[in-house]
């Protein structure tokens, strides 16, 4: 770095080669510890303040001095995090001629700081009390002097005196690639690079062309592709770089032969079943990715590391080797939620996650919630608090994986309720059943599963239709197919299920009824960052087989609450009946659209526009208008995910309805 800087003095095209090692040799401030930095709001520490001044040290102060730069703020936030000195000024050393040797170690860097800005005219010296010190310069007796001047008087004033001059920008960009005859490999290596004339020549845009192009490749099933040069050349007097990047693509290759290793107590024929790429397959970095995410899917797994072999195998593929590390079998957990419109609710649950050594899941909650008056009254103080205010729900699923190292799953599923669900304004229903659910679910990849099982249903609810004793007896089917990349946060993908579930009078049924329900979402980012997403979805169902009145209010459909219609409450929206009451509806119909813009890396917020009811007929018809809302949300996203606050407002509001409700969640709202 020394000859470069000194040869680039004197010749004009010089001394490009050596800025490919100030590309992947920067310095890491990281490695400098600084505890009072754990001090956000600065109540406790000044760290910019020197030790005091004493006999036995040379305690200094660190001044930047960058004239007229018009990034001056941010340049400087740079030569910082460079700087030596500014990393040790807490750590005074015990003479002048020790200091001296600390500011000439600290030069280098600064300079190496400014030309991976694009700074590579710069002029940088460090000066005291007028005494300078320049890059190359060995510190002499008037600086030492100068510095031990200070002893035990005051903290030694440093300023870091940078004149940056103009920023070079790029001039000619060449991609080419070694040993590679015919067509090129990369159709178009400047888009793909993103490296374009006239911008600033920085080491961030050199690096992040260089992963650009190897990713590309790797994109294109050239998993061993690499940058075997990069030639960059410094015009100093003309201020502009040419760059040319040497490519070397590497073969074509498919994956080759995948071995799990490491899997702690979960057995490897199970995690095995979780990974779709079959040897052959053309090498793709999204495959990996997908393969990731989906053995992630397993409960019990905690971590996932996919390595690849350095040289492809005897078949011109590369071998992949897949680890996984095991969470802790047993969770406790307790959660809580309030929303304006849906109340209260607290949960508790238990979960063990390789209950038999098989991956298995068992998973147990409970919880209580407040149900809402549907009478006309209102709990006004705590005597008018009756026990049949409140609603719980014990629940309890079973998982078993890869049944003998297949894609078959088998899911076991209950629940027990007593709820009470409407408003004071338009009445609603009250429920006690119990519901078993057995199911066999065949996964033919990572986005698309199948499941068909049987379901056992009894109950009672009561309504402003009558009650309901009822036995349901069905076979419910569905498919699932989810091709986002979040769970909690989907930028990129659609996401659908359909079920069809018979309840034949053969089979059991008290009330012989079919439903069917899908519902779709997709997610669109309009840019590559996922700063600004576009959000849909519809919902659909409908009931046929018998009339309202025979269908358990349960089974019927009713829109509104915080994952349907905000604004609305809770499955309030459905065809009015006697006095005016809920009765839901055999068809439903819902859709939202969000625009979900990150301000920041953690603040974002989100319009967004709710519709949809319940209708009485079988399928949605135009008798009934849908109930609109509209609102804003906002997101502060987290490493697990984004806190949801929505606001929403219905649009046009029947009596009775409240004017705005809020939501506080985890997760996108859908």
């Amino acid at each position: 770095m020394r000859f470069w800087r000194r040869a680039s003095q004197t010749v004009a095209l010089g001394g490009g080669y050596a800025f490919a090692a100030l590309v992947g040799l920067q310095a890491d401030p990281a490695k400098a510890f600084d505890l009072s930095s754990l001090d956000v709001f600065g109540l406790f520490t000044r760290k910019d303040e020197p030790p005091a001044p004493s006999a036995a040290t040379l305690p200094y102060k660190l001044d930047f001095d960058l004239g007229e730069a018009d990034d001056a703020k941010a340049l400087t936030r740079t030569l910082q995090d460079a700087s030596l000195l500014y990393r040790l000024r807490q750590d005074a050393p015990p003479d002048g001629e020790s200091l001296s040797r600390r500011m000439a170690a600290d030069l280098n860097p600064l300079v190496d700081a400014l030309w991976s800005q694009g700074y590579f005219n710069a002029d940088v010296s460090l000066v005291v009390d007028g005494v300078p010190l320049a890059v190359g310069a060995e510190p002499g007796a008037p600086l030492i002097r100068a510095l031990e001047a200070h002893r035990n008087r005051d903290a030694v004033p440093i300023t870091v005196r940078v004149r940056p001059g103009k920023v070079f920008g790029f001039r000619k960009i060449d991609i080419v690639e070694r040993d590679r005859a015919g067509s090129a490999a990369i159709a178009d290596p400047l888009k793909v690079s993103k490296l374009k004339a006239g911008e600033p020549a920085t080491a961030a845009s050199l690096r992040a062309a260089q992963a650009g192009l190897i990713d590309h490749m790797r994109a294109q099933s050239h998993p061993l592709a690499k940058v075997v040069e990069l030639r960059p050349v410094v015009d100093h007097a003309a201020g502009i770089m040419d760059v040319t990047y040497v490519l070397d693509p590497g073969p074509l290759a498919g994956f080759g032969d995948i071995t799990v290793g490491q899997t702690d107590e979960i057995p490897p024929e199970v995690v095995r079943s979780f990974i779709y790429l079959e040897p052959g397959d053309p090498y793709s970095p999204k495959a990996l990715a997908d393969t990731r995410k989906s053995i992630a899917k397993i409960p019990a797994v905690a971590s996932v590391r996919i390595r690849e072999a350095d040289k492809l195998d005897g078949a011109g593929n590369l071998p992949i080797f897949v680890e996984v590390t095991e969470r802790p079998k047993r969770l406790l957990g307790f959660s809580a939620r309030y929303s304006t419109i849906d109340g209260p609710a607290v949960k508790v649950y238990w979960e063990h996650r390789n209950l038999f050594g098989g991956a298995e899941r068992l998973r147990l909650e409970s919880s209580v919630f407040l149900a809402p008056r549907i009478d006309g009254t209102k709990i006004q103080r705590f005597g008018d608090f009756e026990r049949s205010d409140l609603g719980g729900r014990f629940a309890f699923s079973f998982m078993k994986p890869a049944l003998d190292g297949s894609r078959y799953d088998w899911l076991l599923d209950g629940v027990a309720t007593r709820e009470r669900v409407g408003t004071n304004r338009y009445g609603g229903y009250t429920a006690r059943y119990a519901n078993a659910t057995t199911a066999i679910r065949y996964r033919f990849s990572d986005t698309f599963s199948v499941q068909a099982g049987l379901e056992v249903e009894r109950g009672q609810t009561s309504d402003v239709l009558g009650q309901v004793d009822y036995t349901l007896v069905g076979l419910p089917l569905s498919v699932n197919y989810d091709s986002t990349d979040s769970l909690l946060d989907p930028t990129r993908g659609i996401r659908a299920t359909a079920s069809f579930t018979p309840y034949p009078t053969f089979l059991g049924s008290t009330v012989g009824i079919y439903q069917a329900k899908a519902a779709i979402s997709g997610y669109y980012a309009l840019d590559d960052d996922a700063r600004y997403v576009l959000a849909g979805r519809v919902g659909f169902g409908s009931i046929s087989g018998a009339s309202l009145d025979e269908i358990p209010a349960t089974r019927r459909f009713y829109a509104g609450g915080g994952g349907s219609v905000r604004g609305y409450a809770y499955r309030s929206l459905s065809p009015l009946g006697p006095f005016g009451q809920l009765t839901g509806g055999r068809s439903l119909l819902e859709l939202s659209a969000e625009a979900r813009i990150k301000i920041t890396e953690t603040i974002g917020i989100v319009p967004f526009f709710d519709a949809g009811t319940a209708f009485e007929s079988s399928l949605p018809d135009g008798k009934q208008k849908l109930q609109m809302a509209a609102g804003l949300g906002f997101r502060y996203y987290t490493s697990i995910g984004p806190i949801r606050v929505d606001v929403a407002a219905p649009l046009n509001p029947r009596k009775g309805d409240k004017p705005v409700a809020l939501y506080v969640s985890i997760g996108q709202a859908f």
